[in-house]
């Protein structure tokens, strides 16, 4: 028996199928609608599709199911692209008493929670690549939903102690040398994860973030994978990948509890982004957090390079703009200890500056005076 090929489809321009238009129409209402309940003979059918999800990858497998009489084994590989067909072509209607495409990768989604951790991670690249459709369908939601719960069940909630320094653990996932080797296996267990989640788009990990802040997780932990990720992402990439890996990291840090965000390691992403032009609001953000906590800097922090173009030799207006987030709060909330220790950082930076010829007089006084006298007194 010959096979009947009257319907040409163009998916996303990527490839053109030929197919049967009666098969494909009675499993798709989208496309059953389109052709009506005509049938006559007209031949050179042809359907354009510019955002059809997946691609033509998807489109191919939508059409095995139809093929297969309504049948196709819905895995954690290729759920998500089903899914996402099944809603664009509105598969949502049974034919012969078969179940119906939409309603068969709803229920696989459902028990989402029984999957193993690997099955997670593909299905939630695949949504990743088929953004922005998985987030309006809600399948992405449900994955990370199932991803966060299962790190939550895996990780204690306080694996390090408070009085340990987010700089003491950096990003090399491990406590201090001295702790014991429960302690270690504890921290081992609240970072298992990091490396898994570094297939995540930027996108996709500020979803994550703002999910985890909500169910109460360690913001140390957060911070340290955020870190990470910034590391790691930037090690490779096009300036322009870079400047969004940057900048989502610095935007999701910001949310966090500062107290447990790592002073030197926002310096190493200061220093990432001075080369890499970052949003204005980004910059703003981690000027703040290094400023707030400015009594944990060193002169060797505070020696920035002028930006490309001046002559002066070290940034003055950066710190400027530190020593302004610093007394944010006024200083009545500042500590005298803390006082102390910048006034004292202050005068080394002064002193460190001041033979730059260069450096303009009323950057110099505006240096002298960002303190008031009443913070010098602690010295």
């Amino acid at each position: 028996m010959a096979v009947c090929c009257d319907l040409e489809v163009d998916v996303n321009g990527e490839e053109t199928f030929m197919v049967d238009k009666k098969v494909i129409a009675s499993y798709c209402g989208r496309l059953s609608k389109l052709f009506g309940k005509s049938t006559g003979s007209a031949r050179n059918l042809k359907v354009i599709f510019n955002d059809f999800p997946g691609g033509a990858e998807n489109f191919e497998l939508l059409s095995r199911f139809c093929y297969n009489s309504g049948r196709i084994d819905v895995t954690p590989s290729n759920i998500s692209f089903l899914h996402s067909g099944s809603l664009f072509m509105e598969m949502n209607s049974s034919v012969s008493g078969t179940p119906n495409l939409l309603e068969e990768t709803e229920k696989s989604l459902k028990g989402m929670n029984f999957w193993a951790w690997s099955e997670l991670l593909i299905t939630i690249k695949q949504c990743q690549d088929l953004l922005p459709f998985p987030s309006s369908s809600g399948s992405l939601e449900k994955c990370v939903d199932s991803l966060i719960g299962r790190m939550a069940t895996s990780s204690e909630p306080s694996p390090c102690p408070s009085t340990s320094s987010p700089d003491s653990s950096g990003v090399r996932f491990s406590c201090d040398t001295g702790s014991t080797e429960s302690l270690k296996n504890s921290c081992s267990r609240a970072t298992w994860w990091f490396e898994d989640l570094l297939v995540l788009s930027t996108n996709l990990v500020e979803m994550v973030i703002k999910s985890m802040v909500l169910r109460k997780f360690d913001h140390s932990i957060i911070s340290r994978f955020l870190f990470y990720y910034q590391k790691s992402k930037c090690y490779t990439g096009t300036p322009d990948e870079k400047r969004n890996v940057v900048e989502t990291v610095i935007d999701m840090l910001y949310i966090l509890d500062w107290n447990s965000v790592s002073f030197k390691s926002l310096f190493g992403i200061l220093r990432v982004s001075l080369n890499l032009n970052i949003r204005k609001c980004s910059r703003t953000k981690l000027e703040c957090m290094i400023g707030s906590q400015m009594d944990q800097a060193t002169l060797d922090n505070m020696l920035i390079p002028s930006p490309y173009g001046m002559n002066y030799l070290y940034n003055v207006n950066l710190v400027l703009r530190f020593l302004k987030a610093f007394l944010h709060g006024g200083i009545s909330q500042t500590s005298p200890t803390q006082l102390r220790k910048v006034a004292s950082l202050m005068d080394l930076y002064i002193a460190e500056v001041a033979p730059d010829p260069c450096l303009k007089a009323s950057k110099f006084l505006a240096l002298t005076m960002a303190l008031p006298d009443s913070a010098k007194r602690f010295i």
